[in-house]
């Protein structure tokens, strides 16, 4: 297992990596965040990963997702999670369930850590209120034209829908979702190592990165 990390082990150590390896993460959403991100932490060293999704693959999420022309139809989680076994031999946990009110509690009960990457009001607000009423740290990673948010809940304000059209139908960059997945890869990982919590705010038409510190 350490040959695979081997890189990010010289570069953090491996009392970095022993725990990585052993925190218990939940991805809510396999879209544009959420199959960039497992496909991103997976090769950094975190095995542990629950994502919960239950749409499908379409053929306009190739371009902004980790997803192929032959996995429309599939599953999302199903596709990610058969993706990120081919890439690096670890099985990820792949829950085909659409998160309700009902079954939060019980979705996310095991998990030392919980991502937000859904990409609607009603969805965020429900991870939000959990997260806060349950104890558990939640990041909430969005998208929107050309800016990107990486805040962790005790900041976190939920934005509300911006168009009553589907969801989908909004401009999109693939780069912006490069660049919003690596900051939230770092600060997801600074948060296992060292219980850090960084919240950041990304525009991409001046490739401008702001902080926000408590």
């Amino acid at each position: 297992m350490r040959e695979k990390f081997y890189h990010e082990g010289l570069y953090r150590g491996d009392e970095a990596l022993r725990k990585l390896s052993q925190i218990r993460l939940t991805v809510c959403g396999a879209g544009a965040v959420g199959s960039n991100l497992v496909n991103n932490l997976v090769r950094q060293g975190l095995p542990n990963i629950t994502v919960i999704d239950f749409d499908r693959v379409e053929t306009h999420n190739v371009g902004t997702q980790t997803y192929t022309e032959s996995d429309v139809g599939m599953f999302k989680v199903e596709a990610l999670q058969a993706e990120v076994f081919r890439a690096v031999g670890i099985e990820i946990t792949a829950i085909r369930q659409t998160l309700t009110a009902r079954n939060v509690e019980k979705l996310l009960q095991d998990a030392d850590l919980v991502v937000d990457g859904f990409d609607n009001h009603a969805a965020r607000a429900l991870m939000t209120e959990h997260g806060r009423t349950a104890g558990i740290p939640c990041l909430h990673v969005g998208l929107s034209a050309d800016y990107a948010e990486v805040v962790w809940n005790e900041q976190y304000i939920v934005p509300r829908d911006t168009t009553e059209a589907d969801v989908c139908d909004y401009p999109l960059a693939r780069n912006l979702i490069q660049f919003a997945v690596a900051l939230a890869s770092e600060v997801i990982v600074r948060f296992v190592i060292t219980g850090q919590r960084q919240n950041y705010s990304f525009t991409m038409q001046d490739l401008q990165i702001n902080s926000a510190h408590d």
